[in-house]
């Protein structure tokens, strides 16, 4: 693969292509965020209904092979684990996305495959019998599009350019930008329109994001048909210091998972209690109304915009001092903060009486943004320096595959939130949180032990 020059420096001092994938990604959040802000809501308000139930194709099934392995399941905890094993395995597939660009189509194809097979999930869930089917589409959709586009993030710089990192940080604005449009564009259609407009938008986000990617092509960095150079590829032996960033990499995914466990809350049980036990009406005098408890979940990507100028500021003045924490290190301390975030609603749920103010949802975002900020945008970072040439797509996968026993623990335990105090339901994930943070700092301390590190 070739590298885009790095004289050419035409957005925020980088390649022209960082746009094209910025805006790429931004618009097929867009769609992910837009689906994903509604799902939860969509199965336990209406689609859950008698009647509606039992006209889903394989939903009968579906239910009974989870009650098999997780016992009786009313509606929301259903819901919480049907949304749990959704986001996983929709980023558990990016593994075969990338074993698949890597060995057999190279990251473009597959990249527009993806998108072809989430455009199509997103409108087919604007029909209800074919719900379960619209789900599959968009998981093997997203396998498809995931690693290969973040990848391509790093194909732009060339071996040693520090501006690598910072590209991967512009990179996650773009994600959240379409992220913070998403709740609000789709939750709005959807409470004043009907779900299946909320759906269809965000089908429409992901068409714009294949044209924007294709229009884009030209400022790509060209690629080698993997077909070309099979034999390369397979006399190429990993060195011993290759081996040990792989180990490295794979147990500091394994190692998130419980972050994930935590913190995907929030487009499920989090979402549950704004919907629930939230005060969300404003009265502006002329004006009076609720907000659509989708908003909310656009204050996460609206704080992304707001504290990543200062997080980066504060890590380069840290660079310079030289005091600037080991990226596993900035990874523990995101995971405490989600740990933190979660401790501020559980003492929402033991202050309210009533309806709780909205003021503990952003106290709670807040913290959940920081924590994130100082662990996602870190190990895309770190996949990219530290992962072998010949395995970037395979373990870009394997970062983004975490998520998949991460989120089906994130969606049994929150199948306790409806015959669990709330409180107890919040010290339960914080927990969760905590033992991530731990096993991350303690595998910091490893990895700086055995110099395997970033370069």
């Amino acid at each position: 693969m070739s590298v885009a020059p790095t004289a050419a420096r035409d957005f925020l001092g980088h390649p022209r292509g960082l746009a094209v994938l910025f805006a790429t990604e931004a618009w097929e959040r867009f769609s992910y965020f837009g689906n994903s802000a509604l799902v939860v809501l969509y199965m336990t308000k209406y689609l859950f209904d008698p009647g509606r139930f039992e006209a889903v194709l394989g939903l009968g099934a579906v239910k009974a092979a989870l009650e098999f392995l997780f016992g009786p399941l009313a509606p929301q905890p259903l819901a919480s684990q049907l949304f749990g094993f959704y986001t996983g395995l929709a980023y558990f597939m990016p593994i075969l996305g990338g074993l698949v660009a890597d060995r057999l189509l190279g990251r473009r194809r597959t990249v527009i495959i993806g998108g072809l097979l989430m455009a199509l999930g997103h409108f087919m869930m604007a029909y209800e019998t074919l719900f379960l089917l619209a789900l599959l589409l968009l998981i093997a959709g997203i396998g498809a599009f995931k690693p290969n586009i973040s990848t391509q993030v790093g194909a732009l710089y060339a071996p040693g350019d520090d501006r690598r990192d910072r590209a991967y940080s512009i990179f996650y604005l773009g994600i959240n930008v379409g992220a913070f449009l998403a709740p609000l564009v789709c939750g709005t259609l959807a409470v004043h329109y009907g779900w299946h407009y909320g759906f269809g938008a965000a089908g429409v986000g992901m068409l714009v994001s294949l044209a924007i990617y294709l229009c884009g092509a030209r400022t790509l960095p060209t690629e080698v048909r993997p077909s070309a150079a099979p034999v390369a590829r397979a006399e190429k032996r990993l060195d011993a210091g290759e081996r040990r960033a792989v180990l490295a990499l794979i147990a500091t995914c394994a190692l998130v998972t419980l972050f994930w466990a935590a913190y995907d809350q929030q487009s499920n049980t989090l979402l549950l209690w704004a919907e629930d036990f939230t005060d969300r009406s404003v009265d502006l005098g002329f004006w009076r109304g609720e907000i659509p408890s989708p908003w909310f979940l656009a204050l996460n990507p609206l704080m992304i915009f707001l504290f990543t100028p200062l997080i980066v500021r504060l890590w380069a003045a840290q660079g310079r001092r030289g005091t600037e924490p080991f990226p596993i290190s900035k990874m523990a301390f995101g995971c405490l903060c989600v740990a933190v975030a979660n401790l501020v609603m559980a003492g929402a749920a033991g202050a309210a009486d009533g309806k709780a103010s909205a003021l503990w949802l952003l106290g709670y975002f807040a913290l959940a943004t920081i924590g994130e900020l100082y662990l996602a945008p870190v190990g895309l970072a770190l996949i990219s320096k530290l992962a072998p040439a010949s395995m970037a797509s395979l373990m870009m996968g394997i970062w983004f595959a975490a998520t998949l026993p991460g989120d089906i623990l994130a969606g049994f335990l929150g199948g306790f939130w409806s015959g669990m105090a709330k409180a107890n339901f919040f010290l339960m994930i914080a927990l969760i949180a905590v033992l991530a943070s731990v096993a991350l700092a303690a595998a910091s301390w490893i990895v700086q032990r055995s110099a395997v590190g970033p370069s």
